[in-house]
């Protein structure tokens, strides 16, 4: 299915606001709402160490505050397998659809991309709100600044969009291959005395920059007000402001355009062979899995060396990122339809409907588990226990997602969302 997109000359200011309201509850398409429900729940176990540790932890181990152990590298190595990337990339795709399905609607309405413009802008301002007051892992800003760029090439073919999606992501693939390939070259170089001792020396200093960062976050957050938290952001992670764009154009921006070529494709309407797609999904799963799997290993054995994690975590595993994403949105676009019916899917089509409320509330909640000033398990808890909080988070957003949206037309942020949108107010309650 190609959308048929209006005259260029068609602006939003120009068409009729009565005819430009959200998208109706029957006419949204439930396979997305069933994928997002599990990529937003995905997304809670990739940043359950963020939440919980400095975010040098993320993806470095050595900066994670308690001991990681023989358990704590197997979770860590699952995470990296089947988590890391992988929901940050389903996010990406279905955000790219999400908006040709929002073009598609707004066209008909006689609006055009000018509508969706504002509309990521005020995501962006969101998700500034988000970074700074709850959570420095935020993707929102990320994603508003992603998709205003993806905005451009929504007139475009799907072979086209498709093609330089595929080509673009390659191309970010390989600089953040090279740019963390070299230190990591140069860190075992140092290991086996083969490096000067001026080399030797900048690398051991890089690493111990990074742990001295991860402790003092652990100062901040483990004692500090609420407002020295902040202050403590705006000193030491400010610079997320300019990173984010930069890597929103390296990995971002290619997956939303694949994500919108596989819209007007008409994967999420059910309009393929599927049995085609099946085949193809597994192996791009398969070979995925098969490449990724050498990379985490590598790391566990040689004890999580700073610059070679961040190339296996950062670098090199975007390659294999690729056929598992494709693989794992063509599988659930396949087995949506049917899973969406019962009383499990029913609750993740509802969670993906509040995906914005449901990741923000996470970060609320998570931020309520951690910080000092609340429960005070900031770098309290291991690998293992960590799998906790994450699990209660999953079960609240399963719970309550279906019993307000059956009283509720929108989540309450979804609401607010739209009505930020078309600058006028739309009935909350059913």
């Amino acid at each position: 299915m190609v959308s048929q997109s209006p005259p260029e000359d068609q602006v939003w200011p120009d068409a009729d606001p009565a005819a430009s309201g959200p998208v109706p509850t029957a006419e949204r398409l439930v396979t997305l709402d069933f994928i997002r429900g599990i990529a937003v729940v995905g997304i809670l176990a990739a940043n359950i160490v963020g939440f919980s540790a400095p975010p040098a932890a993320y993806s470095w181990p050595g900066a994670y505050p308690q001991p990681m152990g023989r358990t704590g590298d197997l979770v860590w190595l699952a995470q990296y397998l089947l988590i890391d990337g992988k929901m940050r990339g389903l996010f990406s795709l279905l955000f790219g659809a999400s908006m040709m399905l929002f073009m598609e609607r707004a066209w008909a309405r006689g609006a055009s991309r000018w509508l969706q413009a504002r509309r990521l802008i005020w995501l962006g301002l969101f998700g500034l709100a988000h970074m700074v007051f709850l959570y420095w892992g935020d993707i929102l800003y990320l994603y508003a600044f992603a998709g205003l760029v993806a905005l451009v090439f929504v007139h475009h073919e799907p072979d086209k969009l498709l093609g330089l999606g595929l080509a673009w992501y390659v191309a970010g693939a390989v600089f953040l291959s090279v740019t963390t390939g070299a230190p990591a070259l140069a860190e075992h170089s140092a290991s086996q005395g083969a490096a000067s001792s001026a080399d030797a020396a900048q690398i051991a200093a890089a690493a111990g920059n990074a742990a001295a960062r991860g402790k003092r976050e652990l100062a901040a957050y483990s004692s500090g007000s609420y407002p020295a938290e902040l202050a403590f952001f705006a000193r030491e992670h400010s610079n997320q402001l300019v990173q984010q764009p930069v890597y929103a154009l390296l990995e971002t921006v290619p997956l939303m355009l694949i994500g919108m070529a596989l819209y007007n494709y008409g994967l999420f309407g059910g309009e393929r062979d599927s049995r085609r797609l099946r085949k193809w999904a597994w192996a791009g799963i398969v070979a995925g899995l098969a490449l990724t799997l050498p990379l985490g290993l590598w790391a566990v054995a040689e004890g999580f060396p700073y610059f070679l994690t961040k190339f296996v975590f950062d670098g090199i595993v975007q390659f294999p990122h690729l056929p598992m994403v494709l693989g794992l949105v063509v599988l659930l676009a396949l087995w949506a339809p049917g899973a969406a019916k019962d009383w499990l899917g029913v609750r993740f089509v509802a969670a993906g409907r509040m995906a914005f409320s449901n990741y923000i509330g996470t970060s609320l909640v998570m931020m309520l588990i951690f910080r000092h000033w609340a429960l005070g398990y900031y770098g309290e808890l291991s690998r293992v226990q960590l799998l906790i909080p994450m699990a209660l988070g999953w079960v609240l957003i399963l719970a309550w997602s279906k019993p307000w949206l059956e009283h509720f037309r929108y989540g309450p942020l979804e609401w607010l969302w739209r009505c930020l949108t078309y600058w006028r107010l739309f009935p909350f309650r059913k």
